[in-house]
């Protein structure tokens, strides 16, 4: 089934909560159609959503939460991302300096210069455990704001259930972005994305993984960029055992020779490393 979960006050929030009433609940396997403003809360160049509250509203824009039906603590969230489409102007910050872009037939133009779009979410997750408010700023095990600019239309997502229900949110449109993110935005849009969400029983997770075109990817997330990293590698390390039927000290002599290290971002307080595991890599 496809839901269609409008742009309204009623459908968005700025922060992560447990404690949001859900704005739908869908069966595993469901479809949702979803729109947000860009991170800051902006329409278009003139028109900020309205009205926003402070301190429930000082995060990325984001729409949900979304139920799903039979998602248990311990399960898996498998989100597909079926489409992102970018609205027709986006924005990039630069140590103060605004750049404005121009988003067109898979272009981005702005400073004399083109650069090809490739959308996708950066925030795509559930609320942490504990009750009350929290940031949409740094990614956590169950998700959040990842950055991880592989994730467009066509890959999945695999996050930690963290309890019963699973409440999901998503939004924090980009049209382009670089591994690193380094100004701290990418060519953040409004947006309009369409995500099918499933469940497994059968995959244990202590942080997300993806599949994306001809590879598997890790994530780690710590304020120290090393224990990301590590944290990546033990991801990956698992996955090899899961795929591929090695033992741990096996996994990681492989590793050392097939899987490449990546930051994924750099600017969330919590950094972000993603491990790549390319189809082609192995024979």
């Amino acid at each position: 089934m496809i839901h269609e979960l409008p742009l309204e006050r009623r459908t968005l929030h700025g922060h992560f909560s447990r404690d949001l009433e859900p704005v739908l609940s869908i069966d595993p396997g469901d479809t949702v159609r979803l729109a947000t403003p860009n991170a800051g809360w902006w329409l278009d160049d003139e028109t900020r959503f309205a009205p926003i509250a402070s301190p429930e509203d000082d995060g990325h824009a984001l729409a949900g939460p979304i139920a799903v039906r039979g998602a248990r603590e311990g399960h898996t969230l498998v989100v597909r991302i079926d489409e992102v489409v970018p609205a027709s102007w986006g924005e990039t910050f630069g140590d103060g300096v605004r750049v404005r872009w121009d988003l067109a037939d898979g272009v981005g133009t702005a400073l004399g210069r083109r650069v090809r779009l490739a959308p996708f979410l950066g925030v795509m997750g559930m609320p942490p455990i504990g009750h009350g408010v929290h940031s949409t700023a740094p990614p956590r095990p169950q998700g959040g704001n990842i950055d991880c600019k592989e994730l467009v239309a066509g890959t999945t997502l695999f996050l930690p259930v963290p309890y019963d229900g699973a409440t999901f949110s998503a939004g924090d449109g980009h049209a382009a972005q670089g591994d690193g993110e380094v100004s701290g935005t990418a060519i953040e849009c409004a947006s309009r994305a369409q995500l099918t969400l499933d469940l497994r029983d059968d995959l244990p997770l202590e942080w997300p993984c993806a599949r994306i075109d001809g590879a598997w990817l890790t994530f780690g997330f710590d304020a120290d960029l090393t224990a990301a990293a590590w944290k990546a590698n033990e991801g990956m390390l698992e996955l090899l055992g899961r795929e591929h039927g090695l033992d741990r000290r096996e996994a990681l002599a492989l590793a050392s020779v097939v899987v490449d290290l990546r930051v994924t971002q750099l600017v969330n307080g919590v950094l972000g490393v993603h491990a790549v595991l390319r189809d082609d890599a192995l024979e």
